[in-house]
């Protein structure tokens, strides 16, 4: 048996909607949405937690605002639509312009001081060092009630 994703144009649309919009244009509202915001990866390595965001075509010195607060690292990146197509003629852009923010919430044991990031080809790295201290995990019981 295979699992297969329903797509939107699979489904169930008014008369009056399905005539009026383009929905063959797109491969799926989903993937569109996914698109959106700032990608990243997240790993621990070397007693750091390092943070990579992928964040192509901006000037971090102006763009991009980087705050760390009470364990949560705060990606702050402005991407500006650039003028120089004004005279072409678009047929689609796939481009996101705009203000994105990304929250990501530090694991236990990183240290808020001596935070390091770099830019590189497209790609935003941030460096939080660990101070050894790794969160156990505790199971909590739940209590039925009848």
């Amino acid at each position: 048996m295979s699992v297969l994703r329903k797509s939107y144009i699979d489904l169930d649309w008014p008369a009056w909607m399905s005539s009026r919009l383009p929905l063959d244009r797109f491969d799926g509202w989903t993937d569109v949405a996914s698109e959106v915001g700032i990608r990243v990866e997240e790993f621990e390595k070397n007693d750091q937690f390092v943070i990579r965001a992928e964040v192509p075509g901006i000037d971090p010195d102006k763009d991009v605002e980087l705050a760390l607060s009470e364990g949560v690292l705060r990606l702050m990146v402005h991407r500006q639509k650039e003028k120089t197509t004004a005279d072409a003629r678009h047929y689609r852009s796939e481009f996101h312009y705009g203000s994105f923010t990304r929250l990501i919430a530090l694991p236990a044991g990183a240290s808020d001081s001596d935070v390091k990031a770099t830019y590189q080809n497209g790609i935003l790295e941030v460096h939080v060092p660990m101070n050894g201290h790794h969160a156990h995990e505790k199971r909590i019981a739940i209590e039925t009630r009848s």
